[in-house]
């Protein structure tokens, strides 16, 4: 078993308070490995390293600083299998998922560095005469990043590429329970040659280590990725600061089939956006409206899809869904499936754990669809992050988009219709940041993925989340 230490200023070292902690394989609860539980003394530390180091790297011209970060993310892609195979022992994903999920943290890496030359300021007409104005976009700071355990890697090279090409440092905080894969990220970062205190990545609890991160002084930046509570806990931390922040918190996803859907198309979809990941994405379909009129064939084409998944070993390639990520978790679902019960809904297909044989260990739960739903129960308005699906009828389009905005978070909606009017009108009348039409849910680089409501602030990806890492700095240059 291997005792991971944290990668600062370019070396490794202990937590200065000599705890640990320890990753569970959340399919056979066997320890994988130890890690440091730092504190608040070691983020002092790697604040004040990586202030140091940003003022050097800063100088460093944008080009080669993407350079330098092409030559980080084709190591990633050249550890593909390592890297996998740990996420699978963290995390519980499939294989096949785990594998995608190492492709894409290299792809979000590269495409930030497309934007080294792309860093354009402005000249501005000024009232003076002999004056100009000059608008140019510098780095931050000291960025500090905070990655939830669902797609860890991914979501540290979404972080990592387009601060460093900007020209930040930054301190990458993974969570406790999925820390392994980005920590790994340290040795590569140290055979590609990025300068030391320029990519740091600690482990520590969040209130603890997280917490004096996100409060400190030398932070410039926060960018998060995570629970909508935590969320509120770091805007409340930042606030002494004034640190900018990022967060992409919780979400609750309307999947809408129309009366003229394609019922195939839409059945697809549905499956994919509820049970990728075992449900833990956050723009899952995390409730579904089906229009009256095409219910009933819907759902036997949505359920036949449903019953025929295969839960088992993530390492199986012919596994469609691994556990959950721990036993906190598991017991979430349990709660929310007897919650539901008791509140007149009915289980159409699982609703419980599962056990015995393979599954006497680790933290299992079958595919379940709720029917017998009305809008006020809870299981349509509490997060499930999980693969646990109320099914809802309705009858007009507006009811239907009453009903989608009827929740405190505002990050994903997905509808399934041929209608270009209703297609116009989610413009206007959808609360959210991201609308998938007659697809499930997946984001891609070049878009921009931002929530409303208590979805969360700031947004990532494309040039709009780039520019979230950068700052403005404004000259008044009067030549008379």
């Amino acid at each position: 078993m291997k005792r991971y230490q944290m990668y600062v200023n370019g070396e490794w070292i202990n937590a200065t308070s000599g705890k640990i902690d320890r990753v569970i394989n959340p399919s056979n609860e066997e320890i994988v490995a130890e890690i440091q539980d730092g504190d608040a003394s070691d983020a002092d530390y790697v604040l004040s390293v990586a202030k140091k180091a940003q003022s050097e790297w800063k100088r460093v011209p944008a080009r080669q600083r993407a350079e330098l970060l092409r030559k980080f993310a084709q190591e990633i892609r050249d550890n593909k299998e390592f890297l996998a195979e740990l996420l699978v022992k963290e995390q519980g994903k499939l294989l096949k998922v785990a594998r995608g999920e190492v492709d894409v943290t290299a792809s979000f890496i590269e495409y930030a560095c497309d934007w080294a030359r792309q860093m354009d300021g402005d000249i501005v007409q000024s009232d003076n005469e002999d004056e100009h104005i000059w608008i140019q976009k510098i780095p931050r700071g000291v960025v500090v990043a905070i990655t939830a355990w669902n797609f860890p890697l991914a979501l540290a090279g979404r972080k990592i590429g387009p601060a460093l090409v900007a020209g930040n440092t930054i301190v990458v905080k993974p969570t406790s329970e999925t820390p392994l894969a980005t920590l790994e990220l340290g040795y590569l970062a140290e055979k590609v040659g990025i300068p030391a205190g320029v990519l740091n990545i600690v482990t520590g609890g969040g209130a603890s280590l997280g917490g004096a991160l996100t409060g400190h002084p030398y932070t410039n930046m926060v960018t998060m990725t995570g629970s909508t509570p935590v969320g509120q806990q770091i805007i409340k931390s930042c606030a002494n600061n004034m640190a900018h922040v990022q967060l992409e918190l919780g979400g609750k996803a309307p999947f809408i089939v129309m009366e003229d859907a394609d019922l195939e198309q839409a059945a697809a979809a549905a499956l994919h956006s509820r049970f990728d990941n075992c449900g833990q994405v956050c723009t899952c379909n995390e409730r579904m409206y089906v229009h009256s009129s095409v219910y009933d064939e819907f759902m036997a084409i949505f359920m036949e899809k449903v019953k025929a998944l295969k839960v088992g070993n993530p390492m199986n390639q012919d596994s469609d869904m691994g556990p959950k990520v721990n036993k906190r978790e598991l017991e979430h679902m349990v709660e929310l499936v007897s919650k539901a019960k008791e509140e007149g809904a009915t289980v159409l297909c699982g609703g419980e754990r599962i056990t015995g044989g393979e599954f006497e260990k680790g933290y299992w739960f079958q595919p379940t669809v709720l029917g017998n739903i009305t809008q006020d129960m809870t299981i349509v308005h509490e997060e499930a992050f999980g693969p646990i699906l109320p099914v809802i009828k309705f009858e007009t389009f507006e009811e239907v988009i009453d009903y989608a905005n009827d929740s405190e978070y505002g990050l994903a909606t997905m509808i399934c219709t041929q209608n270009m009017k209703y297609i116009h009108r989610l413009t206007h009348e959808l609360e959210c940041g991201e609308i998938y039409v007659n697809r499930g849910h997946g984001e891609q680089h070049q878009g921009f993925h931002n929530g409303y409501k208590l979805s969360g602030t700031g947004g990532e990806d494309g040039k709009y989340g780039f520019e979230q890492y950068l700052e403005k700095k404004t000259f008044y240059v009067n030549f008379g």
